[in-house]
């Protein structure tokens, strides 16, 4: 236990030691980090259109790197952009990142060769447990080490794949630390970035991963990312066929970020005791943020979320009438931008 309250408390203390150089700054560093955000987005397969949910199609992913290798944009790796972003420097407009979960085989088949011929940094999160059993629908060992010394950062993803959200602490424990031995015994190097499976998460899931020296995690709901999230739940775009249309990858991409603060509940997993679900929902937006009045939510069970309640200029919460259902439920929060573009502020809840 005071490994995991040691660890938790370093990593506020990176997050708090961006900020406070920031602060010193002065106004005109403030409204850089407020602004300071990249969009990481999250692909699965590609090229297995029977799995159209996880998949990309082949000539989705060249129009997504002709895209993103234009001069509009900076990829750049995942691990650089957190560490700019904790430590409070601000990242150039358009930075992305690019992300992969699982390690299916169509990614060193079919992905990598591409994003490889691309030049673009990749970060691959591997579910130890099906490349251990050598399941064949999966990448080997070998494959994972070929593409690590091409340059691919590899990260952990749980043991099994499994819905860690909702386990025991001793098995959400094997699924974190297994994992990131496996991965470290297998190419040499212990990976410092999560993902959490299905992107569910709890309070007490992040701070387990924190525990272990895990430096950021991420989930699978929308929005790009900002020195107010919680680092050990930073969100990702999903990218699918359906998602991956050029028109809608071309708005992921140009998305800023919506750095809310003062968000409750801090915990994304629903409990049963009365009070717990439906969430109430609640953040501050920024002052100095243009076109607040404009804001919109939307919930992925429902549609237009009709009880906003704003207390104030800056303060916003969200009130429902209906629990949310088992299984997942993401709320998508936007409001206008500059040219065109959009601010974006997702959240996933998760009940067993």
């Amino acid at each position: 236990m005071g490994k995991a309250c040691l660890s938790w408390t370093a990593i506020t203390r990176t997050v708090l030691a961006g900020m406070l150089a920031l602060i010193t700054l002065g106004g005109a560093a403030m409204a850089q980090m407020r602004e300071n955000s990249a969009v990481i987005i999250m692909y699965h397969r590609f090229g297995e259109d029977q799995y159209p949910s996880t998949n990309v199609r082949m000539e989705q992913l060249d129009a997504h790197l002709a895209d993103l290798t234009s001069d509009r944009f900076h990829v750049k790796p995942v691990s650089e952009i957190v560490d700019a972003i904790q430590a409070g420097r601000v990242l150039p407009d358009r930075t992305i990142g690019i992300t992969i979960d699982d390690a299916f085989k169509s990614v060193f088949e079919n992905g990598w060769p591409k994003l490889k011929a691309a030049g673009v940094p990749v970060t691959l999160f591997v579910a130890t447990g099906p490349v251990d059993e050598g399941q064949a629908d999966y990448m080997t060992w070998d494959q994972i080490r070929a593409m690590h010394k091409a340059g691919v950062t590899i990260a952990a993803h749980g043991v099994h794949h499994a819905h860690m959200a909702g386990m025991s602490p001793e098995k959400a424990a094997y699924e974190i630390s297994h994992s990131i031995l496996r991965i470290e015994e297998e190419i040499g190097e212990k990976p410092t970035l999560f993902a959490y499976p299905y992107g569910e998460a709890g309070e007490a899931l992040m701070k387990q991963v924190a525990s272990t020296g895990i430096k950021a995690a991420f989930g699978q709901h929308s929005g790009a990312m900002t020195l107010a999230d919680d680092q050990m739940y930073l969100p990702r775009f999903p990218i699918n066929e359906r998602y991956g249309e050029q028109e809608r990858f071309h708005r992921v991409v140009m998305s800023l970020g919506l750095a809310a603060t003062d968000r409750l509940p801090s915990d994304p997993l629903l409990g049963n005791e009365e009070g717990d679900n439906p969430p109430a929902i609640g953040f501050t937006l920024p002052d100095a943020m243009k076109r607040k009045t404009e804001l919109a939510c939307y919930q992925s069970r429902t549609g237009k979320v009709e009880n906003i309640q704003r207390l104030g200029p800056n303060r916003v919460e969200l009130r429902f009438d209906d629990p949310f259902p088992a299984g997942r439920t993401r709320v998508n929060c936007t409001v206008p931008g500059p040219n065109g573009r959009w601010r974006w502020l997702g959240m996933q809840f998760f009940r067993p």
